[in-house]
């Protein structure tokens, strides 16, 4: 896909990735708190985040064109933040985090033995007292994106998956429109891990 496609082509693009921005800001980390953004790709966060000061970010995501893509942008502050290559389902490190963050990756974990895996994830690599931010379709959001079959989640079914461990802290939906003008309504979920 992004082979073919430019950055602000994608569905899920955006310029100024504001409500993450915002609730990650909300959890008060310090500049050197230990961020994840999973499946974040050729996304803004990263960069965004570095504007503001912080300096452990991490970035993984399955396609190696979406990631140089995002170094390009970034030019020499590119060094900064630890790139990976990995999809989520293979994904192995001895690295924890204070907040994982995930805006449209959960959605495409569609089977059960998936999303228990992920769940066992982020109970392992994030801290005790770190925030999960995941934004995914919601129960309005579209069954297709990209061409892959996609999960909603409610704020009931987000509760329930990270039941173990984790607390529930907030949802909200919030409609995203696409740079080809459709809509995608999705649910932003925040987390904190209790144990």
């Amino acid at each position: 896909m992004f082979g073919r496609k430019k950055s602000n082509q994608v569905s899920w693009y955006q310029e100024y990735p504001k409500t993450s921005i915002g609730l990650i800001l909300a959890t008060n980390p310090s500049k050197d708190a230990g961020i994840i953004d999973v499946g974040g790709g050729d996304s803004n966060l990263a960069g965004k985040l570095l504007d503001l000061g912080f300096k452990n970010i991490t970035v993984l995501d399955i396609s190696a064109k979406a990631l140089d893509r995002a170094k390009q942008r970034r030019g020499k502050n590119a060094e900064m933040v630890k790139w990976v290559e990995s999809d989520i389902r293979k994904f192995d490190t001895s690295d924890t985090y204070d907040i994982w963050h995930d805006r449209a990756l959960l959605h495409f974990l569609t089977s059960e033995e998936d999303l228990k895996n992920y769940v066992k994830l982020t109970g392992k690599h994030v801290r005790e007292g770190g925030y999960l931010i995941i934004s995914t379709f919601s129960t309005n959001g579209p069954m297709m994106c990209s061409g892959l079959d996609t999960k909603q989640f409610s704020e009931e079914s987000m509760k329930k998956l990270f039941s173990n461990g984790f607390e529930h802290l907030k949802s909200f939906e919030e409609e995203h429109k696409t740079p080809f003008g459709t809509s995608q309504i999705f649910t932003c979920n925040v987390l904190r891990k209790t144990s």
